[in-house]
């Protein structure tokens, strides 16, 4: 049963992580990096990677996800990124093909209140939010 829970899983968020595999394409033949790591496809680095990191703030990022594949602009964007983007895969897992349009909808609400689209993002907020969490506990477990 576990095993056919994961398969459905890939299977509803399969059309974005086909379109991040097939950007990620792009970016391995301009020089990214592919590698697999917790079920998840990450591409980082290359031409593509070094391009974006040197957009202005307002249209850049560091890291963005599309179904099960991560597409970090360097290896280090990907390393303090990770766990906020695996929200984001779990995301997808549960909301498939409507996770980008209620994404969308959701910073589109945000900006008609006069917040910021992207942090005040419900799926940003609960991204965050669970890693901040994480960090606490492996905080107060280390403090004891």
């Amino acid at each position: 049963m576990v095993r056919s829970d994961r398969l459905l899983r890939y299977l509803w968020a399969a059309p974005y992580t086909v379109l991040g595999l097939a950007l990620g394409a792009v970016g391995v033949l301009l020089g990214a990096t592919l590698r697999r790591h917790q079920g998840v496809f990450e591409i980082y680095g290359g031409l593509v990677g070094r391009g974006l990191s040197r957009l202005p703030p307002v249209l850049g990022f560091s890291a963005m996800t599309l179904g099960h594949v991560i597409l970090a602009v360097d290896r280090s964007s990907l390393d303090a990124l990770r766990m906020h983007e695996h929200v984001h895969v779990r995301q997808y897992e549960q909301w498939g093909l409507l996770f980008v349009p209620l994404y969308l909808l959701s910073s589109l609400l945000q900006l008609m209140r006069g917040r910021n689209p992207y942090r005040e993002n419900h799926f940003e907020r609960q991204a965050y939010a669970e890693v901040d969490a994480h960090r606490r506990l492996v905080r107060d477990s280390i403090r004891g």
